[in-house]
């Protein structure tokens, strides 16, 4: 099911054009919270009844995942829609959330939603960036180049070859048992 999000007046909307919309993979929940899933490292939360936004990981928790929410706190807070001094650890491991702030003139919610789908319009050259990184990283492991691959049997075999000893154990305590 699509959700619509209209930013202004419904009434006005007939009379005047839209003023923005907003494409994003969201969902609304059964008490009315809305769940953005188009980050990929995030899953995002706006809860217009209690005035908060809830970021939390999608698949585990690392330093990446704790910048990439710092990041959109820090986006939200320079848009004036959150109060920075109300971000903190959530109920859920590795989760930050935040209050929103109360707007007169437009709401907050809608407005937030908004500014979320144009911090992750800034953050997509990055993540293209890194899934291509990604996927030449295993054609170069996959598919090598004849300077970086060799044939079978193109390098003659050998007892020992490498830096690691055949003889198990510490090599320095090889003849400790000889002395009795």
């Amino acid at each position: 099911m699509a959700v619509t999000v209209i930013i202004g007046d419904q009434e006005k909307e007939k009379a005047s054009p839209v003023i923005a919309k907003t494409e994003l993979v969201i969902r609304r929940t059964m008490d009315g919270d809305y769940m953005i899933m188009d980050h990929k490292d995030v899953d995002i939360i706006v809860m217009p009844k209690s005035m908060k936004v809830v970021a939390f990981p999608k698949d585990l928790m690392s330093d990446l995942v704790y910048s990439t929410e710092t990041r959109m706190f820090k986006f939200l807070a320079s848009k004036g829609l959150i109060d920075i001094g109300s971000v903190q650890a959530g109920s859920i491991y590795g989760s930050l959330q935040a209050r929103m702030l109360k707007g007169d003139s437009f709401d907050t919610t809608k407005m937030t939603i908004l500014n979320l789908q144009k911090w992750m319009d800034e953050e997509r050259p990055y993540f293209e960036f890194v899934e291509k990184f990604e996927d030449m990283v295993v054609d170069r492991f996959t598919d090598p180049s004849e300077e970086e691959s060799t044939e079978l049997g193109e390098i003659p075999h050998s007892d020992k070859k490498g830096n690691l000893n055949p003889m198990p154990g510490n090599s320095h305590h090889w003849m400790s048992y000889t002395y009795e």
